[in-house]
């Protein structure tokens, strides 16, 4: 085990990076033309869906590397939504069932949303207020991340996975006021629309949550990183007393104990996204559990500092850390919080759960 970045995961990231640069900046919105780009020019959509199938067969390792570039421009394109979890949930099916939608998602013709609430814990699924009756599917799901660009939504059913197209006339998406502006979520609503269900392993749920709470922590490094380079860059500028600000003892301090926390964060991230690439075991869930449990907090704290250290223009609309500060509060409830991860890590590894 290595988790030292590849020659190949270097290379995406510069080619990502590259990209994001010169199409998007922080706040903008998009309008497809990003997630295009993304999806079929270098082919992030793809990354987790076998070669035979029109994918890259890569694996969770280069689709972590994606997450951190994502989260240091808090871009607005359902990887996370669509390209992670949705597909994740969708290799838990009949291939022969799913196929034809794998290939669409690879290419980007299409993207697709796993219909749950996005602050779904992969420990406690929140059950989806669904009804099927020979093939027709009824119910309201809310706070779905990514419906709201989706073309097929992939409702958890007690047989599998209901595929719905979102263009159903018995489709309502619904986009609701949100704390993270650069991520939406919706309502979806579901008035008798046709549905066609696929089977799915056991626990395929679970451990599609569980697989996107792991990669959800690497966007959260993106996002630290950030925060901690910016805020450097500023206080390197700005001077109080003919000096620069960052020269002063107390914020170096600062500096040096948000640095060593992401360090930790990074190792964190890069463990559960090893530990996923190796295949789903008892060490990934332990990965997963730890990289979410302490992830979370580290991109708020950075926020935090990166507005409070940023002055009186961090506190304005018009500097960018209020994006990250939103994103960084919403990831951290998104896919389970840290404390339901502490806590699932005190029976994973058998130890006195948190007072």
């Amino acid at each position: 085990m290595s988790l030292l970045y590849s020659e190949i995961e270097d290379q995406l990231r510069a080619a990502v990076r590259d990209l994001l640069a010169d199409k998007t900046s922080p706040g903008a919105a998009d309008d497809g033309g990003l997630w295009k780009a993304l999806a079929r020019d270098i082919g992030v959509a793809g990354l987790l869906i076998p070669e035979e199938l029109g994918g890259a067969g890569a694996s969770a390792r280069e689709a972590a590397v994606v997450l951190e570039e994502l989260g240091r421009t808090v871009a607005p394109v359902p990887f996370l939504t669509s390209a992670v979890l949705a597909t994740r949930a969708l290799l838990a099916a009949d291939a022969a069932e799913v196929g034809d939608l794998l290939e669409r998602l690879a290419v980007g013709e299409s993207t697709a949303a796993l219909a749950v609430p996005f602050a779904s814990s992969p420990y406690r699924p929140a059950g989806a207020d669904v009804r099927v009756k020979e093939s027709v599917i009824s119910g309201r799901i809310a706070a779905v991340a990514g419906a709201d660009v989706a073309d097929v939504l992939l409702v958890p059913v007690e047989a599998g996975l209901a595929v719905v197209a979102a263009d159903d006339p018995g489709v309502t998406v619904t986009p609701v006021t949100s704390l993270d502006t650069t991520r939406v979520v919706a309502t979806v609503d579901l008035a008798s629309a046709d549905a066609r269900i696929v089977a799915t392993e056991p626990g395929a749920l679970r451990d599609s949550l569980a697989f996107g709470a792991g990669l959800l922590a690497s966007e959260q490094l993106g996002i630290a990183e950030w925060c901690l380079d910016s805020t450097v860059g500023y206080l390197r500028e700005r001077t109080q007393f003919a000096r620069p600000v960052g020269s002063f003892q107390a914020l170096k301090h600062r500096l040096a104990d948000l640095w060593l926390e992401i360090v930790g964060a990074r190792a964190a991230c890069r463990n559960a996204a090893d530990q996923l690439a190796s295949g789903w075991s008892q060490s990934a869930r332990v990965a997963v559990a730890v990289a979410q449990a302490h992830c979370g907090a580290v991109a708020v704290h950075a926020a935090e500092e990166c507005v409070q250290l940023h002055g009186g223009i961090g506190m304005t609309w018009e500097h960018p850390a209020h994006l990250y500060l939103k994103r960084a509060k919403a990831d951290e409830i998104a896919l389970g919080t840290p404390g339901d991860h502490r806590d699932a890590l005190a029976d994973l590894a058998d130890l006195p759960a948190p007072a």
